[in-house]
């Protein structure tokens, strides 16, 4: 096999385990050279070799085989200042040789290569802010000055494409730029469940411990994944406290509040709740709107000659409420199609092209079922909750209803007033607006409404 070979073997590789996966894992692999059925490749860091060893590496050997290519194993090797550091780890489809997994003990002075890779595009300069996260964007920003530790740890959580992975990796470029004397680790939870089980395999807990005791910033991301996971809790509960003792540095991202973490051991959710706790709330439409229109300036850059009305940006900013992801991979879809057929972007193309998307982010919320939920979070009946009476007690849960109606369904301020015992349009747009108002003034109100949309949303 030769360094050619392994060009198209990357393209069917990167087809087999999707975009994430091979820019993560396999596109950091550099191909040496094939030998005695042996492909061997140079790799920035041990656990990198290892970790694609055990979850890639046989699909290395099989797409290898069939592409006609007589190899056997795959072999890995940590470049090192000029000498290669042979990494024992191999994948084969024969049977295994009976082979001694073994590491290099780390470094003294590990940085963020050490862990997972870093998304280039996830800066702080990339990152959008509004209302929804600007607290958890002012909290990342803090820590990545590097000064004296404020709060410890912080503990970002939220739904899936909010951006908490986006601030992890920022504060981990921010801190490699500015604070180069740092040692900074970041890493996913699974990967630290893997280092930990791999440590305990080959008996080498003392350097597994000098590790994560040695680093100045801490980064996990994902923490959920360790619930359930009793003997990585415990080390992970260790680790923490060491480096709490130490005044260093950790940063904890996970998908809900640590109390609500499935699976984790009471000590471990009253450490995580010690620090600053911030919740990156689903995004609203203004900073939808805001991303999109920062998307937009990338994506004539890439399709010259290619322009976007606002209303459509509009549009799509009030249709795809899901999560940034989708949002952006409409954009991006959007240009690619528009390019490759030699049109415009109009509205017409733009439902043509986002259909199944749009389909797909329509709001199945129904009003009953968000007056059901009102009614038993404050506690009334259903009947006082859309009857005539307009004490407070009723008048405020009723707004509320109305609000949400308004933002999780697709139904006109009519048929929502309908639905309210027969309201007028101009009732419903009354109470819109005073549960907008309040939501910034009553810290309650936001704190129902969000707790509502989420219990909806579920």
């Amino acid at each position: 096999m030769t360094l050619d070979d392994w060009g198209q073997l990357q393209d069917i590789l990167r087809a087999s385990v999707g975009k994430n996966n091979y820019t993560n894992w396999i596109g950091p692999l550099s191909f040496i050279g094939a030998k005695n059925g042996v492909a061997s490749f140079s790799v920035p860091t041990n656990f990198l070799g290892n970790y694609v060893s055990q979850n890639f590496g046989d699909m290395i050997v099989y797409q290898a085989q069939q592409a006609g290519h007589d190899i056997q194993r795959v072999h890995f090797a940590v470049l090192k200042t000029g000498a290669i550091e042979t990494s024992k780890q191999h994948a084969s489809v024969a049977p295994k040789p009976d082979v001694q997994v073994s590491s290099p003990k780390p470094s003294k002075t590990p940085d963020v290569l050490a862990g997972a890779p870093l998304d280039k595009r996830f800066t702080f300069d990339t990152f959008v802010v509004g209302k929804p996260n600007e607290l958890a964007h002012a909290a990342a920003r803090r820590v990545a000055e590097g000064g004296p530790v404020t709060f410890n740890p912080l503990f970002l959580y939220g739904g899936v494409g909010l951006g908490k992975t986006h601030l992890m990796h920022a504060i981990a470029h921010e801190l490699q730029s500015t604070r180069p004397d740092l040692k900074v680790l970041y890493l996913s939870a699974e990967q630290f469940m893997y280092r930990f089980v791999q440590a305990l395999r080959e008996r080498k807990m003392m350097d597994f411990k000098s590790l994560f005791r040695a680093v100045d910033v801490l980064m996990v991301d994902d923490v959920q994944f360790i619930g359930g996971k009793d003997s990585t809790q415990e080390e992970f509960f260790h680790t923490f406290n060491a480096l709490v003792d130490q005044n260093k540095q950790i940063i904890i991202s996970a998908d809900r509040a640590p109390g609500e973490i499935k699976g984790l051991e009471d000590r471990i959710k009253s450490r995580l709740q010690c620090g600053l706790v911030v919740d990156l709330h689903p995004t609203d439409y203004e900073l939808r709107l805001g991303i999109l229109q920062s998307k937009v300036e990338i994506q004539k850059a890439q399709y010259p000659g290619l322009n976007i009305d606002e209303g459509i940006i509009e549009f799509l900013a009030h249709r795809i409420s899901t999560n940034v992801r989708v949002l952006e991979g409409a954009l991006t879809r959007l240009f690619a199609f528009a390019s490759l057929v030699g049109r415009e972007i109009t509205m017409d193309l733009t439902v043509d092209c986002l259909s199944d998307v749009l389909r797909a982010s329509e709001r199945k919320i129904t009003v009953e079922e968000i007056q059901r939920r009102v009614s038993e979070h404050y506690n009334i009946r259903l009947s006082e909750l859309i009857g005539p009476k307009r004490v407070r007690n009723f008048a405020r849960p009723r707004q509320v209803a109305m609000y949400l109606c308004k933002q999780l369904t697709s139904r006109s301020l009519p048929e929502i007033g309908r639905r309210f015992g027969g309201r007028d349009h101009t009732t419903v747009m009354h109470g819109v607006k005073r549960i907008e108002e309040l939501k910034i003034q009553d810290g309650q109100i936001a704190e129902d409404i969000e707790m509502l949309r989420r219990a909806l949303e579920e």
